[in-house]
Order: structure tokens, then C-alpha cells, then sequence
């Protein structure tokens, strides 16, 4: 069984019991035989599809319930697959049709205005409900928490993340600052209250921005703090502060020249840009096929080589980069954790299906963070040298 053969060749470190969908059993490398991960396929097909391409098929599958693991959680069994292929391809067979999407996606993906606002609503207009099951009660961040020490709660983290940000942009009182994808407002409503500041948050979200402006009434800050739907690319004012955290994965290669010469447009001579955005250790490559097509349509993890390029084509200066890792496989297993806690309500809410897609995507994302090539970039840019006070970076972490 070639399935078999490709599992035995993954597994140097640990391993599993592979049964197919009609009994016969394989095992995969070294399981623990007292209490072996079990893996059972229920369709025949998935013998052969597997191995074509694991990437796609096997979480459609395991959304359909065509696959079951047992002795283990999903991301127990990701957490070990993971491990033990680390940054290498599964097979040849799917890192070529990968490449070949990956091709076929920057030929046809232009994520303009009208685009990029129906690639966020599938994912962020679904329902409120759903982020209240496994967000932070405090600020509703959907993105990378910063974790100072172990055991930390993910509302603590998730504060450490904010305050991290905000002593980057380095805030005076009166500054008028712009947040490109403010989500919930979480980030907005904080940079407010700690900083005397004028912030302008935007979005492509409908949803969010009404929850940002009922937010922003509801703390008294609505005369601080203003909500826009809004593309980047419409924004005309000039700020002295811009903040942007877990956007830049939805705005498209093609368009991160765009993206940064709007950043130098709009940001005043002596301002600060802080960029915080999922990234990946390798050269670039291609996107990630089942979490663009179920979970972020339009969506791509940026290599460092791939911002680096039109950053300097803008003529803006990286003042400080830092790469964030091991905060975001946490983060999401905090999420995770939350979610299968709420998983009957998820699937009163929507299905089944969805309940196993939103797992599976939670789960995976957490395994690759900790084991293959994904990392949290956050790049300080700026229009001068003197831009960022001249003791480095003393001010962060003071």
C-alpha cells in the first residue's frame, strides 16, 4: 500500500497504526503498542488520494468523517506528524501540484478593492457568535499573543501583545494614528486609553466595524476613536502613527509595492509603521491550498524576501524586525482548547462539518507554527533615521 510505504518513510521519531477501509492493518514507523495512534480510513479512495495530495485531501476528508483517529486528539496526531517531517514537502507528488497552483494563483488572484472585501467577508462576516467561543474576553484578538512566561493566560498574552506594539510606535499624546484591519477594535480601543491619542481604525468588514463603533459608544471613547469601512488603498489623511496587525496576510503579493507606498503616503516624515504579520523561514513558495480555499480565500503566508523587496522599492527604512516564535502554536492551541470546549454549541450554530473544519484548521495551524516554517514578523518601518529614539531598542522593553 503506498500510503503505508509514504508513512513508514515520515515517521523516524514515534509512528502510528494505519488501518484502511476495508480492516488490514500497517504499522507506520515505532507507535507506542500499549496505547498506538490509530488512523482509519473509512473510504477506499483516500488510500491513493493521500498520497497525491495529502494537503487538500486529507482535511476535506477529515471533515467529512471519512477519517478518525483514536488513543489521540487530532493535534496530537499533527503535533507528531509535524515533528518529524519539519520544513520538508510530504511527497514529490504534492509539493508539484502545489507549485503548479501556486503559478495558477498569481496569474488569477488580484485581490483588488471589490475582491478583497468578499475574500474577508467569508471569513470574519460568519457570525459574531462564533469568535465570543474561543477569542480572549478582553480585547477579541484574532491574531498572535505574546507569551512572557509560562502558563500565562491567554487574556494576559494577549495584553503583552498590545503593550508590546504600543511601545513600538512609541506614542506621544494628540498623535493621530491609522489601524489598517482593526478587527474587533481590541487594538484601537487600548492604543486610546494608554496613549491620549486620535485613532482611526478600518476594515473590510461590515460586521466589525458595527461592532467597533457600538464598542467604542459603550466605553466612551467614541469621541477617540473612529471606525471606517474602509480599502488601505482609499485612505487620504496623514498620520503620525500606523499600526497593522494580521491584515498583511490577505492583501495579495502582487500588491504589497501598493500596500507599502500607501504606508510612505500617508505616513508623516517623523512617523512610525509597525507591521505585525504571519510569516514563513523559507524562500516563498506556494500558499497553503485547503486554508485558502475553506478558510482564507485570497490569503498568503509572506516569506521575509518577500516584503524586504518592495519595502526598499518604496524607499521606507526597516528599523527594527523582530520574529516572533513559538507565540502563535500557543496561541492557537488556546484557541483550539476553547473551541472543542464550545464545539456543541459551534455545531448548533452551524454543523458537524464545520465544527470539524474549524478543528482542523486550529489544530494545524498550531502544528506547523510549532514545528515547520511559520513564524510572526513584526517590522518597524520608518521615512527617517531619526524617526525611533536613537536608544534602540531600551524604550521596547523598559
Amino acid at each position: 500500500m503506498m500510503l503505508a510505504k509514504l508513512l513508514s518513510k515520515i515517521y523516524k521519531k514515534g509512528g502510528i497504526i494505519l488501518i484502511d477501509s476495508e480492516g488490514q492493518k500497517y504499522i507506520c514507523g515505532k507507535p507506542d503498542l500499549n496505547k498506538p495512534i490509530i488512523l482509519k480510513l473509512l473510504n477506499k479512495n483516500l488510500n491513493w488520494k493521500l498520497v497525491l495530495n495529502p494537503d487538500l485531501n486529507f482535511p476535506e476528508s477529515y471533515m467529512r468523517g471519512e477519517i478518525q483517529i483514536e488513543n489521540a486528539s487530532l493535534i496530537d496526531f499533527l503535533n507528531l506528524t509535524f515533528e518529524n517531517i519539519g520544513r520538508s514537502e510530504i511527497n514529490a507528488f504534492g509539493y508539484f501540484i502545489k507549485k503548479m497552483l501556486h503559478v495558477w494563483r498569481y496569474f488569477t488572484n488580484y485581490n483588488l478593492p471589490g475582491r478583497s472585501k468578499k475574500n474577508v467577508k467569508h471569513h470574519y462576516d460568519i457570525g459574531e457568535d462564533l469568535y465570543d467561543l474561543f477569542l480572549d474576553k478582553k480585547h477579541r484578538q484574532y491574531s498572535c499573543a505574546y507569551f512572557l512566561k509560562e502558563g500565562e493566560s491567554l487574556e494576559d498574552a494577549q495584553q503583552n501583545k498590545i503593550n508590546h506594539i504600543i511601545k513600538k510606535l512609541n506614542l506621544k499624546p494628540g498623535q493621530k494614528l491609522l489601524d489598517i484591519g482593526c478587527g474587533w477594535g481590541g487594538m484601537a480601543f487600548e492604543i486610546a486609553r494608554q496613549s491620549q491619542c486620535e485613532v482611526k481604525g478600518i476594515s473590510l468588514s461590515e460586521n466589525q466595524i458595527n461592532y467597533c463603533k457600538k464598542k467604542a459608544k459603550e466605553l466612551n471613547l467614541d469621541n477617540q476613536v473612529d471606525f471606517e469601512f474602509c480599502d488601505y488603498r482609499e485612505v487620504r489623511d496623514k498620520f503620525d502613527r500606523i499600526v497593522s496587525v494580521g491584515a498583511f496576510e490577505h492583501f495579495g503579493k502582487k500588491f504589497y509595492k501598493t500596500f507599502f507606498k500607501k504606508v510612505k503616503n500617508i505616513l508623516k516624515d517623523d512617523g512610525i509603521f509597525l507591521l505585525h504579520t504571519i510569516g514563513s523561514v523559507d524562500p516563498p513558495g506556494p500558499p497553503q491550498s485547503w486554508i485558502q480555499k475553506r478558510i482564507f480565500p485570497g490569503g498568503i503566508v509572506p516569506s521575509l524576501s518577500d516584503m524586504v523587496v518592495p519595502i526598499e522599492k518604496t524607499g521606507l527604512i526597516i528599523s527594527d524586525c523582530e520574529t516572533l516564535v513559538h507565540h502563535y502554536d500557543k496561541t492557537l492551541e488556546a484557541w483550539l482548547d476553547r473551541f472543542m470546549e464550545n464545539k456543541e454549541k459551534a455545531k448548533y450554530m452551524y454543523n458537524k462539518e464545520f465544527v470539524r473544519m474549524w478543528e482542523f484548521y486550529l489544530a494545524s495551524c498550531s502544528a506547523a507554527f510549532k514545528f515547520r516554517d511559520l513564524v510572526v514578523y513584526q517590522l518597524q518601518l520608518v521615512k527617517k533615521f531619526t524617526a525611533p529614539p536613537s536608544n534602540r531598542r531600551n524604550y521596547i522593553y523598559q
